[in-house]
């Protein structure tokens, strides 16, 4: 098989090549940001979120860093941080897999099949089990709010009317006022 490297440049070739937009971050292939929309026949048909991939040394070897630049409403998604629980790419990621497999596959599965016994989100997981007619409602309007192709232009922070950081938001060290962190905050 082919050097870490070489399939790390044809794996960031065949997602350029599709019909996702890809851009590399500091002119690299190491990192980039790639626009995600929400599966069809989901609650979050018609979203649009950046995603960023952190692809490690030893990619296809050790799985891509995935998260959420955008906010979005998800038992399995840090709503601050942005940081994803897929156990395909936490847990048991193979070399067999692509970076076409994340955008095709993994991520429309997360959001058709949330799963709130293993949450990221802890608000999210408890509607969702307590209310679900709240839960959706809530989801749609996250869509609305910050899912939409004018709402992402870089990071969680800059969705929000309140003064954030623009730092990157995926190391879970966002700043935000004490309003924002007080309604969202995980259990």
């Amino acid at each position: 098989m082919s050097s870490p490297s070489k399939r790390r440049e044809m794996d960031v070739m065949k997602l350029m090549m599709s019909d996702y937009v890809v851009e590399p971050i500091n002119d690299g292939i190491n990192e980039l940001n790639v626009e995600f929309h929400g599966p069809k026949e989901s609650l979050y048909e018609g979203g649009l979120w950046k995603i960023r991939v952190e692809l490690p040394d030893a990619y296809p070897y050790k799985s891509p860093s995935i998260g959420f630049l955008n906010r979005i409403f998800h038992p399995n998604v840090d709503e601050l941080s942005g940081s994803v629980c897929l156990d395909v790419i936490n847990q048991s990621w193979s070399p067999m897999f692509d970076l076409l497999n994340v955008f095709e596959v993994f991520l429309p599965q997360l959001l058709l099949y949330p799963n709130p016994s293993d949450p990221l989100n802890g608000d999210a997981a408890s509607l969702m089990i307590k209310d679900k007619e709240q839960y959706e409602k809530k989801v749609k309007e996250y869509c609305e709010l910050y899912a939409k192709k004018g709402n992402i232009s870089g990071t969680i922070s800059d969705d929000s009317d309140e003064d954030e950081s623009n730092d990157d938001v995926s190391d879970g060290r966002s700043e935000s006022s004490e309003e924002d962190v007080a309604g969202n905050a995980d259990p």
